[in-house]
Order: structure tokens, then sequence, then C-alpha cells
């Protein structure tokens, strides 16, 4: 495989040089926000990019700001070494991986906020308060860094896709938003950073959750949503889970519904601790 020499930048001064130098010969950015440890679900962001973007560049950093719990932060996996050579192998141009006083510098306000209406209150709002302020200001920061043609995100986190259109919207950014579909491994399972941390014995049950919610997206034109959302959480009802929500909600608005011929788009979400590990899923329902 061919494997193309991937600029590699902490601070802001280079990294702004290249891609100017990049604009200026008329290339489009594609960007890959990251929190690192990456798996095959970020490499297809960054593939997606490769296709419809001149140029990708893919961000590593764990953003502090974004969560309300620090033993998660602490817990993080950070696997920097081995994300940059698989980078490499997916011919990434160029990757961003700045400290935390790169990103956030003492001596300038970092404060960020912005009014999301009803978007940042239910589901991972309603259980990880400040989780969204701090996701929208560390993409807030990297938008004025990089001003992108394109930013690429995956439909795992719909919510967050749904926050940063509205951030987009908002501060009227020209940065496009392209949202992927869900990668999966091969017993169902949507891929995430979090899942390493699973014991063999949780990874063994962990599908029920994908389960889960594709036995409601094949019910959603059958069966009353009150019975499908009561369906699903008999099913998560085992020793093992604690769930947090399941929900089906208005794919823009991200209110729940009652009925799915209210809305033109819906999604059904959830997110269920498994031991240590708290996992989120959802699949488009319309």
């Amino acid at each position: 495989m061919y494997m193309n020499f991937m600029k590699q930048y902490k601070t802001i001064y280079h990294l702004q040089n290249y891609l100017n130098k990049q604009k200026s010969l008329g290339k489009s950015i594609g960007f890959v926000p990251t929190m690192g440890a990456l798996h095959d679900g970020h490499l297809t962001l960054i593939r997606e990019s490769n296709k419809h973007s001149d140029i990708t560049l893919c961000s590593i950093f764990v953003n502090p700001t974004q969560f309300n719990n620090t033993e998660d932060l602490d817990k993080y996996p950070r696997t920097v070494e081995k994300d940059l050579e698989m980078l490499k192998g997916e011919n990434c141009d160029a990757v961003f991986f700045p400290s935390v006083n790169v990103m956030y510098p003492p001596e300038q306000d970092n404060s960020f906020h912005i009014d999301f209406g009803q978007l940042d209150k239910v589901m991972e709002g309603a259980h990880r308060p400040g989780h969204f302020a701090g996701v929208a200001q560390v993409l807030k920061r990297f938008l004025d860094i990089i001003n992108p043609s394109t930013m690429y995100m995956g439909q795992k986190d719909y919510q967050q896709v749904a926050i940063v259109k509205e951030l987009l919207k908002q501060i009227q950014s020209p940065t496009q938003l392209a949202m992927v579909t869900t990668v999966r491994e091969k017993d169902g399972l949507a891929m995430s950073s979090r899942n390493v941390r699973l014991t063999a014995k949780e990874r063994k049950i962990a599908p029920l959750i994908s389960k889960t919610l594709f036995d409601a997206q094949s019910k959603i034109n059958t069966h009353s949503i009150v019975n499908i959302k009561k369906e699903a959480l008999k099913q998560l009802d085992i020793p093992e889970f604690t769930v947090e929500y399941f929900e089906i909600a208005d794919g823009d608005s991200l209110q729940a519904i009652n009925d799915i011929n209210q809305c033109s788009s819906a999604v059904a979400c959830t997110a269920v601790h498994l031991g240590k590990v708290r996992l989120i899923d959802n699949v488009i329902l319309k």
C-alpha cells in the first residue's frame, strides 16, 4: 500500500502556514475532528474526506471541556503513535495534535457560549450536563483555526451532529457538515474508542444494544411508538446493563415523538452503561 508523507503539526502557526498555502492553490480542506484511539469508524471518515476533498486534515485532541466526569477523561484511551500509523495508512495529508495550552491559551479568553434551545437539553444533554457546551467550544476553536471546506462526523454521535449543524448555522460558518453512516463490528456493535475498555464477557453482551435498535426500526410502521419503547426497554433490562435512556425522537429537533407521521425524519437513540463503560448508539427510523 502506498503511504504518503503525512505532515504533523502541534502548533497553530505551522498548521495555518500549510493550510494557507493549500487554499491559495484552490484546494478544498476536509477536516475530521477526533479524540484519538482511532478505529475503522474514524478511518471511514478519513476515506470519505479523501474522496470528496483535496486535502484531508485529522485532529487528535482529547478535549477536557466536554467531559463532565473526570474519571472518564482520565481513562479515555490515548494511543497517538498507533493513531499516526493508521492515518498514514489511509493517506491522510496532515494531522494536528495540539496540547491543551495550544487549544486554550491561558492568556486568552477561551469562553464561548451558544444557545442551542432544546437540542442540548435532551438525551445526552440531560445526562451529561455541560458536555455539548464543551463540544461547541472546541469545534468553534477548530473552525477558527482551520476554516475547513467540509467537516466529516459519524452518525453514531447523532445528537452531536445535530448540535454542530446548529453551531455552524448560528456562527454563519461557510463550512459544510457531512454525516457519515455508523461503522459497526460484524456482530452489530457500533465502533467506539470506548469498546476497548469492555471485558471479554461484556463485549459478548454489548451487541444487544444495536439489536434492540434494529428491532425498533423493523417495527416502526407496524407498532405504536409507546409499544416499541416499552419492548426496547424490556430487551435492555438485563443485570449487566444500566439504561440511561431509550428515546424515539424527531430527527431534526431531537424532541421525543409519539407518532412517526408527525415528523419528516425520526431516530431511535440509546445510552447504556455496561460495567464501567458508557455506550451510545442510534438508528435512523425515517
